[in-house]
């Protein structure tokens, strides 16, 4: 599996503007072919920081879906709300290339 992580402070002035976007945009991510699983994260407490993370089969697929026109366009639109953002991709560890759970 591939991992992407984003990680971005939401604007202090733009929070309420950023979740009206944030629930249009989830449902257009989610209809790009290629994504396994999206997850989006906050802190418990306090900071405006989202962590989002979206699972692909491969490097092909993260690929096709990060170039595909509406992803691009979903990623412009939310750097209007946001600040700092960081991106990592991710690859299987040769050590444990697929998922090991408790009792495994």
């Amino acid at each position: 599996m591939v991992l992407h992580v984003i990680k971005w402070d939401i604007h202090p002035e733009k929070v309420e503007d950023y979740i009206a976007w944030a629930k249009t945009a989830v449902p257009r991510i989610l209809a790009v072919p290629g994504l396994v699983e999206f997850r989006a994260y906050r802190p418990a407490t306090g900071s405006s920081q989202t962590v989002t993370t979206y699972e692909f089969v491969d490097f092909e697929s993260w690929a096709t879906w990060y170039a595909n026109e509406e992803i691009q366009k979903i990623i412009n639109e939310r750097r209007a709300f946001t600040i700092n953002e960081t991106s990592e991709l991710w690859g299987p560890s040769p050590v444990a290339p697929d998922p090991i759970r408790p009792g495994n």
